[in-house]
């Protein structure tokens, strides 16, 4: 009786599971099978197959969207914007960890107390403030997301240095090594785990954001959502091209992950485990 019941309890979860699969994969269907119809054919059956095949809705939409420069404008902002985070909240992280004191705290304290300020409260008077700076391009852009994405990832470093004993540090200095030496050639490759998670999480963000580039960029230098928008606004009624667009937009993320799949997992779960 107890093992029936086991086997129904598994199978309510395999079933749920696909329900949920097929509840979570049937906008993408919607989006790539519509992508490939003409504007009649989506109006008169949105779940049906194509009965033919239209590419040309992707190439007027790669040409339209500008995608390439769109592309490099995304992987440059968020491929820089993430290392300057890492980079300087891995050693704010350190710093704070390991020097107990009361303005260390304090400063901890204000860090972690930043993550509840929504952006939207200081949203005018920062783009203000970076309009007298004559700082509102994609500099100025990638210094705002170090200010935003810092107090997240100083708190995960802070919290995976407590694993790191102090010990190597000391040992480190009595071998001879200067401060710099110490923290990157020894306490930072320990930290790669929680890199990673700090990596995952301020690309997905980053790539993704629509607002803050929506204040700092113009159209010229927009990145794939900012140009996503501006491309929406131009075919609102003619669905097949902006499908088409939605389609290409998509593909470096996919492509992003089924290269890098293996470090994010590992990433995670030995973040996870520490």
């Amino acid at each position: 009786m107890k093992k029936n019941n086991e086997k129904r309890n598994i199978y309510s979860i395999e079933v749920l599971g696909i329900m949920l699969g097929l509840l979570w994969i049937a906008p993408f269907y919607l989006m790539i099978v519509n992508a490939f119809k003409t504007k009649r054919d989506i109006f008169s059956g949105v779940l049906g197959l194509p009965e033919e095949w239209i590419t040309e809705n992707f190439v007027e939409a790669f040409l339209d969207l500008e995608f390439l420069q769109s592309l490099f404008n995304s992987v440059m902002i968020t491929v820089l914007s993430v290392a300057v985070i890492i980079i300087f909240s891995a050693m704010a992280g350190y710093a704070l960890q390991r020097n107990k004191s009361k303005l260390s705290g304090i400063m901890f304290f204000v860090f972690v107390a930043a993550m509840l300020i929504p952006f939207q409260s200081v949203m005018i008077p920062l783009i203000a403030l970076f309009g007298q700076a004559d700082m509102l391009n994609a500099g100025g852009l990638i210094f705002m997301y170090l200010g935003f994405g810092c107090s997240l990832s100083i708190f995960l470093y802070h919290g995976a240095m407590t694993g790191v004993s102090k010990s190597m540090d000391e040992a480190a200095i009595i071998d001879g090594a200067n401060r710099f030496q110490l923290f990157w050639f020894i306490i930072f490759p320990l930290l790669k785990p929680i890199s990673v998670t700090v990596g995952i999480l301020n690309v997905i963000w980053i790539w993704n954001d629509y607002l803050l580039p929506s204040l700092v960029l113009n159209e010229s230098n927009a990145t794939i959502p900012l140009k996503m928008f501006y491309f929406f606004g131009q075919y609102t009624k003619q669905w097949h091209l902006a499908l088409a667009g939605l389609t290409i937009a998509i593909i470096p993320v996919i492509i992003g992950y089924f290269f890098a799949q293996k470090q994010i997992i590992q990433g995670v779960s030995e973040g996870a485990v520490k």
